[in-house]
């Protein structure tokens, strides 16, 4: 599913180049739950947003999903996004003013999905993710819990191939971090969908397949 060769990010800076990210080499297999590690500082953020095609000041050769994101242009990889991608945020990322059901309809409005298919799929992903009751909330009448549970449900909501989560659980407390990441565990296994997280936690790691380590912008061995 992906593929990155020779990756490498570099920021320009007076007293020379700052490499956040040095010949990145990796491979991740559809059906795959990766763990990225590392200490604060390491790069494991910026290796993130660049496999979630939101940053793209990077070099070196990137596929996903067979398409080459290096050859594409910046219209092409936004497509290529919003059609396989979504994401879960350490800070929520929802948006205030909507109400969960909206929130949850916001991504499928991006795919040009006709109006009664889009209330036929937030219905079910609110059934699933036993939040029906929440649906005309707005996020400030959520506990942080609740929150994450409509950002995962959000990010899942079109169905994507690949799931991008970022300290997932890095605002709750143990026992709602455990329940998200059991749900992320159920989504792989049951659900097929593929996984790559960034997190500090022995314990969240341990609900993958496998996991990496950075160390000052390069893969550990």
């Amino acid at each position: 599913m992906i593929t990155l060769r020779h990756v490498d990010r570099v920021y320009p800076l007076k007293g020379g180049p700052y490499y956040a990210l040095r010949n990145i080499n990796l491979e991740v297999k559809a059906g795959d739950f990766l763990s990225i590690m590392g200490p604060s500082g390491a790069g494991k953020s910026t290796l993130l947003h660049i496999l979630g095609l939101h940053d793209a000041g990077w070099e070196g050769e990137y596929e996903l999903l067979g398409q080459p994101v290096h050859k594409l242009d910046k219209k092409k990889r936004f497509d290529l996004q919003k059609q396989n991608i979504g994401f879960v945020f350490q800070s929520y990322h929802l948006l205030d003013d909507l109400t969960v059901y909206e929130n949850l309809e916001i991504p499928l409005s991006y795919r040009n999905i006709p109006r009664k298919e889009r209330e036929s799929i937030v219905c079910d992903a609110l059934d699933r993710f036993h939040i029906v009751g929440k649906k005309d909330l707005y996020p400030s009448q959520l506990s942080g819990g609740q929150q994450q549970l409509v950002g995962v449900a959000r990010a899942l909501v079109a169905k994507p191939a690949l799931l991008l989560a970022d300290e997932p659980t890095g605002n709750l407390h143990s026992d709602q971090g455990r329940e998200i990441m059991e749900l992320f565990r159920k989504l792989n296994q049951e659900d097929g969908v593929t996984i790559i997280q960034v997190t500090h936690s022995k314990d969240n790691a341990s609900f993958g397949t496998s996991v990496v380590r950075l160390a000052d912008g390069m893969l550990a061995a």
